[in-house]
């Protein structure tokens, strides 16, 4: 999966995108460093996890409202939702290993 296949939240589509099954959102920006180390992680424990979780990610520039509804004060910040309830949430630069443990504990 390329970072271009990601879904891509936004104002619009969040709530619904969110709403239903277990999803984990990368709530990033373009300008820091750590989220753009953080996007092949992505891919790669998204590929491992296939149809058992989504990744997704949210520009917080372009969606900060949601970014603030959330309190996401740092950047990278990955909140899980199970049917649209955060159930957990990461902060900074993790491995591949890390996520997917992570994703699979809230299953």
């Amino acid at each position: 999966m390329s970072e271009e296949q990601m879904l891509i939240l936004d104002d619009e589509n969040f709530y619904n995108k969110t709403g239903s099954g277990l999803i984990l959102v990368d709530f990033y920006a373009d300008w820091c460093g750590p989220c753009k180390m953080l996007a092949p992680v992505l891919e790669a424990a998204a590929a491992r996890l296939g149809s058992k979780a989504t990744i997704a990610k949210l520009d917080i520039d372009a969606s900060h409202k949601i970014a603030g509804s959330f309190q996401v004060t740092s950047v990278p910040t990955m909140i899980l939702f199970k049917d649209g309830k955060e159930v957990n949430r990461l902060v900074g630069l993790r491995d591949e290993e890390a996520i997917v443990n992570f994703v699979l504990a809230a299953q």
